[in-house]
Order: C-alpha cells, then structure tokens, then sequence
C-alpha cells in the first residue's frame, strides 16, 4: 500500500508524529506499543497489511507516542505524569480532525487507551485492546529480562529482544536484523530505558470502574510477553466487555495471523466484514514483469511497437489463465498477478505466457510462490504476492522461478528444477530459496484434451503460409526473408494465430497444423 504522509500534532511543547490511512466514515486511532517507528514498521509487510485490512473500514489514525520513533523524546530525568499520554492522544485526534473516535490499543497503548476512555469518554465511541494490561508489575511475564534489555547499551538494538516479543520469528535472521533496525530507529539505549520506566509505571486499575464504553479484548494464548490472564481479569473489570482469545504466541499486533485480528475488529465496531470467510484462501501466486523487447536488437527496438505488443499481450491474457485455471489482475502498466489452485497449473501458465511472449519480442520475468491471499472485489492481495514479486524482481529473462516452497508443491508431476540459492533478507524477510524451472514435461493445461480440432480456416491466408512454415521449424527472422515481410510483421501474425486458434505456444500451433495437413 502507498505510505501516508507523515505529519505533527503539537501536544504542549512536544511534537508528536502521525499518519491518517483510508478515507472510511469511521475514524480508528491506533496506539501502537513500545518499539515503534512509523517508516521502519511501514518496512514489515504484515503491519502494512494489517494497516491495509483496517483502512478498507476506517479513516485509520496512528502516530509515534512521545519518546518513540519520529516523535519529540522524553527528558530521561524526569519521569512525566501518565495524563501527558492524555493529552498526546487528543492532540492527534485535534490535528487530524477527529472528534470521536473509537481506539485500538496493543499492549502498552491498551493502557494508554483506557486512560484516554476514562478521561475522555465523550470522545471515545469503542475501545479494542490487544495483549492488554492494567500494570506492568503484575502483568508482564518476566519484569527484570526486559527492564534489562533496555536499559543495557549493548542489548538494546541488537535484535536479541525479539525472542521475548516474538517467538514465531526466532529463527528467521531477517527480522533479528530488521527488528534491532526497529530498535535502533525507535529510541536510543537511554530513550529507551526512559521508555521502559514510563511504561512500568503505567497502572490503570483505578480507571477500570470509569470505563463504559463497548470494549472488545483480544490476546494470544501464548503471549510471550503477557500472560493470558491479565485479560481475563480485565475483561472482568470492565463492564459489558467481550474477551477473545485467539491462538499464538507473538506479542505484536501486526506479527501472526493479522487477518484474524482484523476481521474481529472490523465486525466489533461496524457489525459486519467486507471480507466475507472464503475470500481469504491458500493459493498459488504468480507475479509477472514485462521488461522490455527481448532479443538482440532489444536496445534499439525499445521504443517501437511496444504499445501494439502489450496490447496484443494483454488481449491474450485472459485466455492464457482461464485454459490453466487462473485469476489475474494488473498490478501497474507492466505486471500482472495471478493465483492458481495448484503449482503445476501456475508453472504451466508461466510457460505459457513465456513462449507467447516471445512470439512477440517480449522478456518477462516470473516469480511463483505459495501463500495466504485475498480475493475481493476483483482485487489480488497478500503477502504471497510480495513473495512471488521478489521473486521476479530477481528472475532474468526467461527463467521461471519459483520458491522451494511452491516448488514442492509439484513433486511427481515430471517437473525438473535446478536450485538457485537464496534471495537475501530483505527488511523483515527472512531468505527465500528459490529453484529455476528445468523440465517442463506435462505443461499442457489439466483437464484437457492434448489434441485439439481447432479449425485452420479461421486463418487468413497470409496466416497460413506462416503457420505452415512455423510447422516446418523456421525461426521468425527466416520467415520474415521467405515472406518478404519484416520480423516484427511476422512476430505479429504468429501472436493472432496463437489467438485465433486458442493455442498456448508455437509448439502446439505447429503440431495442429501437421496433424490437419495428414492425409
């Protein structure tokens, strides 16, 4: 998703950095907790994603607390009064506009939203909170580990926290490398030190009886960092409030299953969910990269024809991912994302849409990977996509590469591969080995029929001397000399052949036309 303008509230004397995401009627502010940076969080597609999930329903607000990230800091000498939370959450709200809002708080911002509920209750229309607790002391699962961690030059922005925050991601080195950038960007060790004592010292349990505004309680069973029953007592605290417990282990919001999270936010406060169950499926993606006129003489030919070769590529799109079972959209003037229901069938796509785009002088790159996505509305998203989309960012022409995940997909189908390393991390992405596509025995679409009885005559009959002399294996350049026509004419006839006949490469054009000329 396209990131927000970052902007500032003036809160006192100090300048509180925020964002406003979506243009919904609901206005949703999010208090994040303790690290937090919002350019470096915008880096981790799991927190854009959850971002995009809650700005599909409201005008989403979110801001860098004071003493975090992009935010004024705090005087590590003094200790201010909890109610400046107060204030900074208002003066964010004023800013952006907001009169009425309901609150999203995670972890120590759950605090801070019901402080702000409690004194502000004319202003608050919802409260969600997310690993939630009234008192660091009695709440956090080990106090001194991470008082230690913060307070220590040589822990802090290490990374190391993670495994006290995020279990999940023990051993994926990139967001080790990633989440101690998180560290670095979001305080310095004594800021952060500032920070931990702040937050140490927030206790809400005197707000609680004040509190009468619908609350909905999320937390993760295995929370690394609070333990489940702190929501529990303060689901009981708060009158009328509902308590979720969801699975996983991984403090952060935005870290696990975020879709989850935002489905049981989104139906909380409008009642219903845009993305209805069964939008959300396991698929197969594949991200297409047209780069250029291929071949020899692409540097030349670049800046002719290309407009006619797209068209023609993408009148022929359609045809190509339904004979393989696809769905597809235009992500941009020149990519393409699909899905599949199986890895053989995107693997034969790719192929495809390889060899016709060569029928018209066109280099692509093609990245296949496995993962959750969303369709909705026509549109394609979901951290598959981003995957795939690394994955032909790094593919040369006219390699197919998939991941080993997507790869395994598709054992004993005749498939060869040929392994390819690794893609490094790249922010908090671990590595992702990928394999190039050797073999391709068996890519005829599933489910039809390998001999066709498409008719030559639709042909016209400059079409069916090409044709004839494809058959008989020329290239493109001899046809073109055969002919008298220009390589670039030729290209053109063979890609309406392809049309015209509904054939998914040269190679099966060739086989028609010899199997009709048999007597």
């Amino acid at each position: 998703m396209q990131r927000a303008v970052i902007r500032y509230a003036q809160s006192g004397q100090t300048m509180i950095a925020y964002q406003v995401v979506g243009q919904g009627s609901l206005d949703l502010v999010l208090i994040s907790g303790f690290p937090c940076n919002l350019e470096i969080l915008a880096e981790d597609p799991g927190y854009s994603h959850f971002l995009q999930r809650l700005s599909r329903f409201c005008r989403l607000i979110l801001f860098d607390p004071r003493g975090s990230g992009l935010s004024d800091g705090l005087d590590p000498t003094t200790l201010p009064d909890q109610t400046i939370r107060v204030d900074d959450i208002q003066a964010v709200m004023d800013a952006a506009g907001c009169s009425r809002a309901a609150l999203l708080g995670a972890s120590d911002g759950a605090a801070q939203a019901l402080l702000f509920a409690a004194r502000q209750p004319h202003r608050v229309r919802a409260l969600v909170l997310h690993g939630s607790r009234t008192n660091f002391r009695d709440t956090a699962t080990d106090l001194k580990r991470p008082r230690a961690g913060v307070e220590s030059a040589t822990g802090w922005g290490s990374g190391a926290a993670r495994a006290r925050i995020a279990p999940g991601r023990i051993d994926d080195s990139g967001f080790a490398e990633w989440w101690g950038r998180l560290e670095r960007f979001a305080a310095s060790p004594t800021a952060a030190a500032a920070q931990s004592r702040l937050i140490a010292a927030l206790d809400v349990r005197d707000a609680l009886p004040n509190i009468e505004t619908p609350t909905l309680i999320l937390h993760r069973s295995e929370d690394a960092q609070i333990e489940v029953e702190a929501s529990r007592s303060l689901a009981r605290a708060i009158r009328g409030a509902r308590l979720v417990v969801m699975p996983g282990g991984d403090h952060p919001v935005w870290l696990g299953d975020v879709d989850a999270v935002a489905d049981l936010v989104e139906e909380f406060l409008t009642g219903e969910r845009s993305v209805l169950q069964g939008d959300r499926v396991l698929a197969v993606t594949l991200v297409v990269l047209i780069l250029g006129p291929a071949g020899s003489h692409a540097a030349a030919a670049a800046g002719r024809h290309m407009n006619e070769r797209l068209t023609l590529f993408r009148d022929a799109l359609p045809r190509i991912m339904a004979r393989h079972g696809g769905q597809s959209a235009w992500s941009g003037t020149q990519r393409i994302d699909a899905c599949f229901d199986g890895a053989a069938r995107a693997v034969a796509c790719a192929s495809a849409l390889r060899e016709f785009a060569q029928t018209l002088g066109l280099a692509l790159a093609q990245g296949i990977h496995a993962g959750d996505i969303e369709r909705a509305s026509g549109a394609l998203t979901g951290l598959a996509f981003d995957i795939a989309g690394l994955i032909a960012a790094s593919t040369r022409h006219p390699d197919i590469l998939l991941s080993r995940l997507a790869s395994d997909l598709v054992t004993g189908s005749g498939l060869q591969f040929v392994d390819r390393g690794a893609l490094p991390a790249q922010g908090n992405h671990a590595a992702v080995p990928v394999v190039a596509l050797s073999g391709e025995r068996h890519l005829e679409p599933l489910g039809r029929a390998r001999h066709r009885s498409a008719d030559l005559g639709i042909l016209s009959g400059r079409e069916r001397e090409v044709l004839g002399l494809v058959a008989e294996g020329a290239s493109n350049p001899q046809i073109a000399v055969q002919l008298a026509l220009s390589e670039h004419t030729v290209k053109r006839h063979v890609a309406n052949i392809l049309l015209k006949l509904d054939m998914p490469t040269r190679a099966a054009a060739a086989g028609l036309a010899a199997r009709q000329s048999e007597p």
